[in-house]
């Protein structure tokens, strides 16, 4: 089962205009319980490059700097889902996005 707090490569392609564009690491932001029972799965894009911005986070991921881009979180189909890359600790991105949606 896909969980809250994974990170998979991710097909994101078709976009639209400055939507994230191809395969790359997402964060899977939706709870469990969610994840459980849908076809598909909420995920905020991982990049290693990105204007800083309270919005995102900037995390170590595979020995990389990261930034979660928490303004670009989207719904996809698990079957974008290409391979699990690892996971990243809830308490390093949670509070943001609770922060971000409760404004």
């Amino acid at each position: 089962m896909v969980k809250r707090g994974e990170v998979y490569w991710v097909n994101l392609d078709p976009t639209i205009g400055t939507e994230i564009k191809k395969t790359r690491p997402a964060l899977v932001v939706s709870p469990d319980d969610l994840n459980a029972a849908l076809p598909r799965v909420i995920i905020a894009p991982l990049t290693s490059q990105g204007q800083s911005l309270g919005c995102r986070p900037k995390v170590k991921f595979a020995g990389k700097s990261a930034r979660i881009l928490l303004d670009q979180l989207r719904s996809v189909d698990k079957r974008r889902l290409a391979g699990k890359m690892g996971e990243i600790d809830l308490a390093k991105w949670h509070p943001v996005l609770l922060e971000m949606l409760a404004e």
